[in-house]
């Protein structure tokens, strides 16, 4: 059995998983004051420990049956994807959030923490910062800014092995175009088992999504603060926080639109469209990266996350895409699934574990 732990901003979901049946799961929130008094990611380590103690004591976990502890992956520097061990130097990068601080950083610290424990190996699998690119995709028309791989890749991965299963297929053999709909919205060109490009959200490309700005005319934004107005933080929130349907309609929930929308509200209608629209032209413009030497090769388009709950949404941008292949949806997200998924692969022997160093 493989305990599975992934931190969020303010939630702690844990599973007790084996060979894809499920022993025990909870998600504990946390209470966005509790987390608030913590100055650093890696200062919450005793008080979500606390949390764990708390769950695996409630659903009487024997750690003797444990042969494993998968954590999601932080924040490292780039990397390929798959399943790595957990390693004195990536704990030092964590633990220092040496390239970045998010919570997912906690992951693999915890995850070390109980495999000295219980004497079990410790694991991350398909952390965010997995980059595959092609080198041509990482060029700019400016030489010394690069595109950076960041995308939902444990997630995005996890849905391309359900379909390529579901289609008969190895996933190290298809082709797919996966897009992550949520609050950040990430699009993945698989070729061959490697996400040879990415659209990166977080860094404000794409779509825009119900609360980021998604990609902007550049130089417009250059004006603005030539203008002064606003600040480069103000910008900055814009564009990661307060963008998006939020700033168009004054709520992040793609629901409250929907029922606008049905009510007769052509503003919540056409930001609703555009959005969709916006979703299906960057899919769209992933295509290339998935063009053989006989032609445009794709075995299907996946929606997944969230926002792939909406039907009308769902039903929009599979519209707008129906010209590149099938469409295949699995709502929600894979993640603890895939977590455990992966180090299975390597506990039976299928994939080798990779090494982490600084």
């Amino acid at each position: 059995m493989i305990f599975v732990i992934n931190p969020g901003s303010t939630s702690t979901k844990l599973t007790v998983m084996e060979k894809g049946k499920l022993h025990a799961a909870e998600e504990i929130q946390h209470a966005k004051s509790e987390v608030a008094q913590f100055e650093r990611v890696a200062d919450q380590f005793d008080f979500r420990m606390q949390a764990i103690g708390a769950f695996i004591e409630k659903a009487s976990i024997d750690a003797g049956r444990l042969t494993a502890v998968a954590g999601r992956g932080g924040l490292l520097h780039p990397l390929e994807g798959g399943v790595y061990e957990v390693s004195d130097d990536m704990i030092a990068d964590l633990q220092q959030a040496r390239y970045g601080e998010h919570p997912c950083n906690l992951g693999a610290i915890l995850a070390r923490k109980l495999g000295l424990t219980w004497n079990i190996p410790a694991y991350v699998v398909d952390p965010a910062v997995t980059d595959e690119m092609m080198e041509k995709a990482r060029l700019t028309g400016l030489p010394e800014i690069e595109r950076r791989s960041l995308f939902h890749a444990l997630n995005q991965r996890g849905v391309a092995h359900i379909i390529a299963d579901k289609l008969d297929i190895a996933y190290e053999s298809s082709n797919f175009i996966v897009c992550h709909l949520g609050g950040g919205i990430s699009i993945g060109a698989h070729r061959k088992g490697r996400v040879v490009d990415v659209v990166n959200g977080l860094d404000g490309e794409g779509p825009f999504t119900p609360e980021r700005s998604g990609g902007l005319p550049i130089l417009s934004v250059l004006n603005r603060l030539a203008r002064h107005e606003g600040s480069l933080d103000d910008i900055r929130e814009g564009v990661l926080r307060q963008g998006g349907l939020f700033a168009h309609m004054g709520t992040n929930d793609p629901r409250q639109i929907v029922a606008r929308m049905e009510a007769g509200d052509a503003q919540a209608r056409l930001v609703f469209e555009a959005m969709a629209y916006n979703i299906a032209k960057n899919i769209s413009a992933l295509a290339p990266a998935l063009v053989e030497e006989d032609g445009l090769s794709i075995d299907a388009i996946i929606l997944t996350g969230g926002l792939a709950r909406s039907v009308p949404l769902v039903t929009a941008v599979s519209h707008d895409v129906a010209h590149l292949g099938r469409v295949e949806v699995v709502p929600g997200e894979v993640e603890m699934a895939s977590l455990a998924a992966g180090v299975e692969r390597v506990l039976s022997g299928e994939a080798s574990a990779r090494q982490y160093y600084a």
